[in-house]
């Protein structure tokens, strides 16, 4: 007998014990694969979001809040991040060809393989960004500005001679 109330004892101590996923995963914005061109997230908060391989030509993403947000193989042609927070972003493999970039954060983001052709970088923020040398050279070609936020030169930020 007292082995089955130790056994039904250590059940219970395990059912309380297993650990549970985190509510903010539950609750995780998911647009992967989806066509938003010229949606406007502007202000929104998309914490954690993921877009992965999303269309968002056009897309309206001013003021955003993009922190630690997925946006691998996504295409931000002509898209308005100006003032967003990429703040730790996955942004592998994005092409932001003529996007405004205008005093965006990406602090820490991962930027490898992206494409920033024709984007306006004025005051954007790429300290400690992971970003291909080829396109750092490019970015460096026209960087200026200052970012309104955290107060770093866009050139300071890319490491720009």
């Amino acid at each position: 007998m007292l082995s089955w109330i130790l056994i039904l004892l250590l059940a219970c101590l395990w059912i309380i014990l297993t650990p549970k996923p985190a509510l903010a995963q539950a609750n995780t914005i998911n647009y992967s694969n989806t066509n938003l061109e010229n949606r406007d997230f502007s202000n929104a908060n998309l914490v954690g979001g993921v877009f992965a391989a999303a269309g968002m030509r056009g897309a309206n993403f001013k003021e955003a809040n993009l922190t630690n947000a997925i946006f691998t193989l996504g295409v931000l042609v002509g898209a308005n991040l100006e003032d967003a927070n990429l703040t730790g972003a996955l942004a592998d493999r994005v092409t932001f060809t003529g996007a405004n970039l205008t005093n965006a954060i990406f602090q820490e983001a991962i930027l490898n393989s992206s494409s920033f052709y024709d984007a306006n970088i004025t005051g954007a923020d790429f300290t400690d960004a992971l970003i291909d040398r080829y396109q750092v050279a490019q970015l460096c070609e026209r960087a200026d500005g200052v970012n309104s936020v955290t107060g770093v030169s866009t050139r300071e930020s890319l490491g720009c001679r």
